[in-house]
Parts: structure tokens; sequence; C-alpha cells
């Protein structure tokens, strides 16, 4: 597969998500940076390519235009099946992708930059009440997340799967968040492993901008 383009943000969590499963995959993508803090995903000419505003976005080699990283990722996984990104078996399957939702849609829209925006301009929160919102929706989602992961070093199994794709930018997201993290050790510590794979450190917020 080749002639991928990635519409990126480099702290976007949801990108982050991508990076991932591209580096997992071994596919190589070219990374196209759409600036949101700038609110490049507002103006015109993104909006006709992507008519939600949102990143990541992903061009195909033939062209096409995918959206929502979730259905990216499961893209990846019907087109380039190894290495498989889910377990063999439908229930093991199942469990894998209860973990991504808990996180892709429990926990991350409630926490993401239009909502915190929100949060501020129409709302009127502080930055302190603001906090306290993020706070307490990664601590609701951590609390079930860290009793549903079943590996030591993996959330499920002995590879990485898609709920390990999504549970590292979120965990990165709660550092940024000053969130205590204490109650969580077996994220904690899947995190910690999965942090030292070549693929997981290629795709960080870190090493995207030293690039």
């Amino acid at each position: 597969m080749t002639d991928l383009q990635l519409y990126d943000y480099w702290r976007s969590s949801a990108a982050f998500r991508i990076r991932i499963g591209l580096n997992l995959k071994g596919l190589e993508y070219t990374s196209l940076p759409i600036d949101l803090m700038r609110d490049v995903q507002s103006a015109a000419d993104y909006l006709q390519r992507n008519p939600q505003g949102l990143v990541p976005a992903l061009i195909t080699g033939e062209g096409q235009l995918l959206t929502q990283s979730i259905a990216i990722l499961e893209w990846l996984e019907e087109t380039v099946p190894e290495p498989p990104l889910l377990p063999a078996g439908a229930l093991e399957r199942a469990r894998v992708r209860s973990m991504v939702q808990a996180i892709a849609c429990d926990i991350h829209p409630l926490n993401n930059l239009r909502v915190q925006r929100y949060l501020v301009d129409s709302v009127g929160l502080n930055e302190e009440a603001k906090l306290a919102w993020y706070q307490h929706w990664i601590a609701l989602g951590f609390t079930a997340l860290e009793q549903q992961v079943t590996g030591e070093h993996y959330c499920f199994g002995s590879r990485p799967t898609l709920a390990d794709i999504c549970l590292v930018p979120q965990m990165y997201n709660a550092r940024r968040f000053q969130q205590d993290l204490a109650p969580y050790p077996r994220l904690v510590a899947i995190t910690e492993h999965l942090a030292q794979l070549p693929a997981f450190a290629a795709a960080a917020p870190e090493a995207v901008v030293a690039a």
C-alpha cells in the first residue's frame, strides 16, 4: 500500500492512534499537518475535503478520503491484515472493541479540543473548572478500564491490539492534564511497556515534532 497521506496534528490523540496503527502495519505515509490551535481545520479548503473539520483524515493510495480514527484503523486491519490488531476469535475481538469504544466513544469525546473550547467560551468555565471536568471523565473511564484490561504488557493478549493503540494517546493526554494515575497501576504499566516499542515511540507527539 503506497501513497498514503495523513491529515495530522502532532498532539491530537485521534491522529496519534493512526500514526501508531500505520507504524504497526509497517506502512509509510506522508504527514499533512493541520494546526488545530490555529483553526486550520475550519478553513474552507479543508472543510471541502472533510466536512467534520477534524483530524485525522487519511487519503488512500486510490485517492479516497477516510475519516474517524476507529473507522480508519478498522480499514487498515481489513486491507493490511498482518500483523493483526484484533484477536482471531469473535468473542475476543468483541472484548478488544469494548475497550476501544470505552476510550474513543466514552472518554475522548468529552475531553477533546472542541469541548474544552466550548466549556470556556460558551459555558464560561475558568481553567480550574475545565481541568476538573477533564479529570472527572478520565477518572470515570480509567476506573472501569483498569478492571477490563487482562494482560500484563498489553490490554489484551500477547501483542498490541486496537485497545493499546487507543490507550497510549489517552494516557498521554491524562498526563498532560495532571491526572492522578496512581489508581490505575495496570494501565500505567501497560503504557510504559508500549512506549518502548518502536511503532509507539515513533508515533509519540514529541517524536513527530522532532522529525
